[in-house]
């Protein structure tokens, strides 16, 4: 009908071309997979990638972990819990979503028995993407705070009680009064116009500016879980702007992330070495290094099994492992792409980050050390304390501080939108592979929608006790979860499905490589790995604790709902089991070994990539049933 329209073939082409850019803007027409799209470059892929497993983490836990547990001798418990867990899953999950070019929960048609395993990783990545966007809202209020000539927290200013000091603050001492010592209230002598015997002074340790300011200006933090109180209003904002920043980011999928990256992921890195040049010229730096790795590495840690357990989590999470977004990232690789190199990239480029980060960090701690006469173990801290409290204090301290402070909070903008970005991705391309028609037409509201609806959600997080929320979901979500997901992820393509099947999968993607080549993935994957995260999990259970943020407990009712947020995450993986039962053919052991069979329409997603081994393959874009085509060598090892 177009042609007869048209009075030029040429100008016809030219329309209908204009008209598919309209409709299917996140795809190219150089793409390889013109269903779902390709990364426009490699260094796209890669970039998003680092910038999904590079992440606050790596500043703000990982050069802590280091201190607390030796020092440089973490290093070694470190590197091989990389070897043995965090790169075997990494290729893995690589590898997987390249193979079938499917999302998290799609790509379980490798194995339907455990599709529950997917929606698991995607929720957990939902509930987590609420909270790690009101992180990046906070890192937006105190850089747009930072645009002043004195930062707001380098002193105690009007909203400081009387406990706001960098000194120690005396509470009690010993007066003389009618030739008798008594001990009494420092304010009663205040207010007396006495003195203290010299010697006698009682302390107790002051509130520094910074974290006063944390808790009652930048937070207007309450008392605990049970009151909520009102919206601070410049979070909901700081809040709404970054998830715009998200939005405007991904609206055509990788094709507009895949760039947006370019600054997010490298611009980190140059902060980073701004910092450590800055920190390095400052007096007393060589102490806070000394403290991170150096001459205070204590190699007898190396005894204690918490430091190794430590190593493991540290890598585990820090990898992004299990989360869905390695997967769904991957799956818009071209077949043939080399996902080998690719892992070990992105995982020595994400350790050592964490390595160099350490270095930036403790310099300017030592500094803030050595000016307040304090050792480097009394100012260093972790998580939230480090980022908005500890490190804000030693900047405050710098001369030019604003414009110190302005980067730093622009760098962990930048290092928590490169996981943001990956996690929506993780989201919307679990919805494109169960609605491809809806998303071709509709990618970009449907991204918006996601960005408001989970907006919405976060509004809890930026209430008066929003960081008692945050803690909870972090405590409860990222923990268990991911660790559950994980093993059975391994177990089901390793165990079930079969590692030397899956080797052949690889070997069809990157070529057919030796046997001693396969000889350590083999070991990892089939005993090491599934034996250290297991390890972890238990240990984990063991040493479980109620939940507190800042001393103060949570209430037994945030507690079940912590529970209860965990195991709405995980009870789908025994609910699709039994739908995936239910929904084969045969007796109940028939049913059991179908479902852990390939789907029909499990393989390469492109037809010309399928080769022997996949020939029979059924169109991915179907649904089938649970039971494989009974040809010849289909799936099997060749």
């Amino acid at each position: 009908m177009d042609k007869l329209k048209c009075p030029s073939f040429f100008k016809c082409r030219g329309k209908e071309k204009v008209t598919a850019s309209s409709e299917n803007f996140h795809i190219d027409e150089n793409d390889e997979n013109q269903d779902r799209g390709n990364w426009s470059k490699k260094s796209d892929y890669l970039l998003s990638m680092v910038g999904y497993a590079v992440g606050l983490g790596n500043v703000w836990r990982f050069p802590y972990l280091t201190y607390n547990n030796g020092g440089g001798a973490f290093l070694i418990p470190y590197a091989i819990m990389l070897a043995l867990a965090g790169l075997p899953l990494f290729f893995l999950e690589c590898s997987l979503g390249q193979f079938a070019s499917l999302g998290p929960v799609s790509v379980w048609r490798i194995l339907p028995l455990f599709q529950g395993v997917g929606i698991t990783m995607v929720l957990i990545s939902i509930f987590v993407t609420i909270y790690y966007n009101v992180i990046i809202a906070y890192s937006l209020y105190y850089m747009f705070a930072s645009f002043q000539s004195e930062l707001p927290w380098k002193n105690c200013s009007y909203w400081a009680d009387k406990n706001c000091s960098r000194s120690p603050i005396v509470t009690h001492c010993n007066v003389n009064i009618t030739k008798e010592i008594i001990q009494v209230n420092k304010s009663w002598i205040d207010t007396n116009n006495l003195t203290c015997i010299n010697g006698s002074e009682i302390y107790q340790p002051g509130q520094l500016p910074s974290e006063q300011y944390w808790n009652k200006v930048a937070l207007q933090r309450s008392s605990g879980m049970d009151e909520t109180g009102e919206i601070v209003w410049y979070l909901a904002l700081c809040l709404l702007l970054a998830w715009l920043i998200v939005g405007a980011a991904l609206f055509k999928g990788i094709k507009s992330s895949g760039k947006v990256v370019y600054f997010t992921a490298i611009f980190p890195y140059v902060v980073l070495l701004i910092l450590l040049i800055r920190g390095a010229t400052l007096e007393g730096a060589s102490k806070g290094i000394s403290y991170y790795i150096g001459a205070q590495s204590n190699f007898t840690k190396l005894q204690e099994a918490e430091v190794w357990k430590d190593a493991a989590t540290q890598i585990f999470y820090s990898l992004s492992v299990a989360w869905g977004g390695l997967v769904a990232l991957s799956s818009y690789n071209k077949f043939n792409n080399n996902c080998f190199s690719d892992a070990i990239v992105v995982c020595l480029t994400n350790c050592l980050t964490s390595v160099f980060a350490g270095f930036a960090i403790f310099s300017i701690l030592g500094h803030m050390a050595h000016i307040s006469g304090k050792e480097v173990s009394q100012v260093v801290k972790s998580g939230f304390d480090l980022a908005f409290i500890a490190y804000p204090e030693a900047l405050a301290q710098l001369p030019g501080g604003p414009f110190w402070s302005i980067l730093f909070f622009f760098m962990l903008l930048t290092l928590g939108l490169d996981s943001q970005f990956a996690s929506i991705e993780t989201i919307t391309t679990t919805i494109q592979d169960l609605f491809p028609k809806v998303m071709k037409k509709m990618r970009a509201p449907i991204t918006l929608g996601c960005c408001l609806v989970l907006f919405l959600l976060g509004l809890v997080c930026v209430t008066q006790a929003g960081i008692y929320w945050v803690h909870l979901i972090d405590h409860f979500c990222a923990g268990w979860g991911i660790l559950i997901a994980a093993i059975l992820e391994i177990i089901g393509i390793i165990w079930i499905y079969g590692g030397n099947r899956f080797i052949a999968d690889i070997e069809m993607m990157i070529g057919a490589k030796r046997c001693i080549f396969w000889l350590w993935w083999r070991a990892c994957w089939f005993v090491i790995t599934p034996i250290l995260l297991i390890a972890i999990l238990i240990w984990s259970l063991v040493k479980f604790h109620r939940p507190d943020y800042a001393k103060i407990p949570y209430p037994d009712w945030g507690v079940a709902l912590g529970w209860c947020m965990i195991i709405f995450c995980i009870i789908w993986i025994p609910i699709m089991a039994v739908i995936k039962i239910i929904q084969a053919k045969g007796n109940i052991f028939q049913r059991i070994v179908s479902c852990c069979r390939p789907a029909s329409n499990w393989g390469p997603y492109l037809e010309r990539h399928r080769g022997e081994r996949y020939k029979d393959m059924v169109d991915p874009k179907k649904e089938t049933d649970h039971e494989i085509p009974t040809v010849s060598g289909r799936g099997k090892p060749e």
